[in-house]
């Protein structure tokens, strides 16, 4: 089922803020806003919820240093204990400070490639997907603002007219 929608094209990420402020205020729901640089505020402008992927990067940290514990204690003091320049390996707890580098980089290494591969999975971003990209100029320096039309046409049109939009498309989407 195809819907219609707007394409309001901008120059300048100021006036971006302020339309997006506007439309907002105008109660019209804004689908999507294709920048070429990351705009700092539009998130909360246009009203989307806060990420969650800092917990999930903690909780892979979390995972990261028990398997980091867990595979030490196996390897060094269970599987295949040995006398280091004379310190034997009794227990984990006597062992601890030598352990301390792997367990930091196996945190940080969990962490740091399951956040990226959580990120790719939530964002559908896989290898070979076709672009989303509506069009060429929001990658180099133009702002896009995609509003689906569920009403009059010509009011809308007529506000982001005011908004300061240099070019406004309406097309079936």
């Amino acid at each position: 089922m195809a819907s219609k929608v707007i394409h309001a094209y901008y120059n300048d990420d100021d006036v971006l803020m302020q339309a997006v402020k506007k439309v907002k205020a105008a109660r019209h729901h804004i689908e999507e806003v294709y920048c070429p640089f990351p705009v700092h505020g539009l998130d909360k402008a246009m009203g989307l919820a806060p990420t969650r992927i800092a917990i999930t990067s903690f909780m892979y940290g979390c995972l990261g240093l028990t398997v980091a514990i867990v595979m030490m204690n196996y390897i060094m003091i269970q599987d295949w204990p040995q006398d280091i320049g004379g310190k034997p390996s009794f227990s984990y707890i006597e062992n601890m400070p030598a352990f301390m580098p792997i367990m930091f980089e196996l945190t940080v290494f969990f962490a740091a490639h399951l956040m990226v591969i959580t990120f790719y999975l939530r964002s559908r971003l896989w290898p070979f997907k076709k672009a989303e990209n509506p069009d060429v100029r929001s990658t180099d320096d133009h702002f896009i603002m995609e509003i689906e039309v569920h009403g009059n046409e010509t009011d809308l049109t007529a506000l982001l007219k005011e908004t300061g939009a240099v070019e406004i498309n309406s097309l079936e989407k």
